[in-house]
């Protein structure tokens, strides 16, 4: 998906020709942005040619058309990152859209307030940092952390070549979905578990209210496009929050378990943000039927089964079988949701989206 190029807005300054003096001074070169809509000044007879001191941005930095702003290119191309594939598909509930043209998310990483959106001239995903100097070396930690959380490292389209081969619905789902860019995000262990506990048996909309109710009771990052960002509070913070508080917020009976997760979490050795990270090092079966195993479908999923499950699923698509498991997941989705359609704000009023629900349905 190829955000769209609009010409550049000439500044609203025209240039003047000098007044004839006696004696001549050379005329001040015009502004680089009205070489394409304003006419040179007629040049005296003697005049010396203009030094040029214009200096060229770093090549690092890019600039998307619609504002003055600094984008730092990622990695990462339209096959191995689409936006609307990744970030509204089910795995994360805290990125908003804050533009349509060109399509841009954006969401605090860690501390990093950021935007994303694909470079106009070669579709190379970039990043805009709301909160830090540009100059500083928070650009650098920013991008090591986005690079982190995007899984920059695994070559997702060669991944899709080995996963067409190897599977038929796969191949078809793929050629709808357009070729290439789902990708599964790495979240920080705390986020990711608190937005699952939101998830439980529940519709999009109050998912994402409930996430956000949790993050606000982060640092507060800054304002983009309508809307506030705050970092994702940390265990101890969460720890801090009462049952009843969260029922008023609309939680339902997910409170107590809200509630009851950070307190077993404060308990864990060294801490529950740590001794979640350390999950990462352990192979943790998935669960999925519907298209590997038919037979099962409808059986309760016990350990064994659930074993079973991901044994087929490794057989078939290698060690990143849970990356194909999530484009299977994505092709089951409303073609509205994998379309950017609305940008709302904070204070917009909240409409029903009927179709949002049939996504939590397939999870269940």
């Amino acid at each position: 998906m190829r955000p769209p190029l609009l010409p550049r807005v000439a500044s609203a300054a025209s240039a003047t020709p000098p007044r004839r003096q006696r004696t001549v001074r050379p005329p001040m070169p015009p502004s680089p942005a009205l070489l394409s809509s304003t006419p040179p000044p007629a040049a005296p007879t003697e005049t010396p040619k203009p030094e040029t001191t214009h200096q060229h941005p770093p090549p690092a930095r890019r600039r998307l058309p619609l504002a003055d702003e600094e984008w730092h290119p990622l990695p990462l191309s339209l096959a191995e990152l689409s936006l609307p594939l990744t970030l509204p598909t089910g795995q994360t509930f805290l990125w908003r859209r804050t533009s349509l043209s060109p399509l841009r998310f954006t969401a605090a990483v860690g501390p990093h307030l950021v935007s994303l959106s694909h470079l106009p001239d070669d579709d190379r995903l970039a990043f805009l940092l709301h909160n830090g100097d540009p100059a500083s070396p928070s650009v650098a930690t920013a991008r090591a952390a986005l690079c982190d959380y995007l899984n920059a490292a695994v070559p997702l389209a060669d991944l899709w070549v080995r996963f067409t081969a190897a599977d038929a619905r796969f191949a078809e789902v793929a050629a709808r979905l357009g070729g290439g860019g789902a990708r599964v995000l790495r979240q920080d262990p705390v986020e990711c578990l608190f937005q699952f506990l939101c998830s439980s048996n529940n519709n999009i909309a109050r998912i994402e209210k409930m996430v956000w109710t949790l993050a606000g009771y982060g640092e507060r990052l800054g304002e983009v496009g309508g809307f506030v960002f705050h970092r994702f509070p940390t265990v101890e913070r969460l720890a801090q929050v009462s049952e009843q508080e969260l029922r008023e917020a609309g939680f339902g009976y997910r409170a107590k378990y809200v509630v009851g997760t950070a307190k077993e979490l404060m308990a864990k050795p060294g801490g529950g943000a740590k001794w979640l990270a350390l999950l990462r090092d352990r192979e943790l079966p998935e669960v999925a039927t519907q298209y590997m195993l038919p037979e099962l479908a409808g059986k309760s999923l016990t350990p064994k089964l659930s074993i079973v499950v991901a044994d087929a699923f490794v057989a078939k698509f290698g060690e990143y079988a849970g990356w194909a498991q999530n484009v299977l997941f994505i092709g089951q989705l409303p073609a509205k949701k994998l379309v950017a359609t609305e940008v709302t704000s904070d204070t917009a009023k909240p409409t029903k989206r009927k179709r949002a629900t049939k996504m939590v349905e397939i999870q269940a």
